[in-house]
């Protein structure tokens, strides 16, 4: 018999409701907050950074592609990576088949990776995609924003004991922990206007969970995320769940 608590429906509902009355106070408290980070200053972006596309070399107001508005998701696939990062993999799911609503928005969606552009290309294929993704071509745009670390930097942490998702996520993309935590994902927001790039939003850890759709919709089964540090990392890539 299960060990979970057992009610009437009456009761249920009784309940249900209260829930959704707290429920309904945290959207209203996600449009404020949403407001707030609208209204947060524009940034002018002084510096030229260089992106390699599939179109050529690109300076970051030609990646707005005629839009107004720019949305970069930073994509864990560093220079010694072999396959991309496997949660950043399951992000970008959620995002690719939203690109042509959010272009209907006048926003142009789009991954940026520090790896070499051809190995970018070939695992996008691999994926399935559709969605624009750019190198970085050795700039220092992932490190401006926080979103690539030193060596020296991850001192500290490597000299530790590596926790074991860590070694697991390394393994699945090809690199070690040092290799792999030399990344960290993020997303960036960027408004051109009159000509002048301005960076309008960063956030980065779960500030990322819009956009695993996924986490959401888990949060609503009777389970829930079923997560904890002693499990090993569920999340796989698409094509690789079968295998596992």
């Amino acid at each position: 018999m299960t060990e979970h608590r057992i009610g009437t429906q009456e009761e249920w509902q009784a309940e249900r409701d209260e829930l959704l009355a707290e429920e309904k106070k945290l959207t209203h408290r996600n449009d404020e907050l949403t407001k707030k980070r609208q209204d947060l200053p524009w940034v002018p972006i002084d510096k030229e950074y260089v992106f390699e596309t599939d179109d050529g070399t690109k300076s970051l107001a030609e990646l707005f592609d005629g839009r107004s508005q720019l949305l970069v998701y930073h994509f864990m696939f560093g220079p010694p990576y072999e396959a991309g990062c496997t949660v950043c993999s399951s992000i970008t799911d959620n995002i690719d088949p939203n690109v042509a609503h959010l272009k209907a928005r006048d926003v142009t969606m789009m991954l940026v990776s520090r790896a070499p552009l051809d190995r970018l290309q070939a695992y996008k294929k691999r994926m399935g995609w559709g969605i624009d993704w750019a190198s970085t071509a050795g700039n220092e745009f992932n490190r401006d924003l926080g979103f690539t670390h030193t060596k020296e930097e991850l001192k500290p942490f490597l000299e530790g004991e590596i926790p074991a998702v860590v070694e697991q996520m390394a393994e699945a993309s090809g690199t070690d922990a040092a290799g792999y935590v030399g990344e960290t994902p993020g997303l960036s927001a960027y408004k051109l206007s009159d000509g002048v790039v301005y960076r309008t939003y960063v956030s980065t850890s779960r500030g990322l969970e819009p956009t695993m759709g996924y986490y959401f919709l888990l949060d609503r089964t009777p389970v829930g995320r079923d997560e904890g540090d002693s499990q090993p990392h569920w999340i796989r890539r698409h094509d690789e769940y079968e295998q596992g």
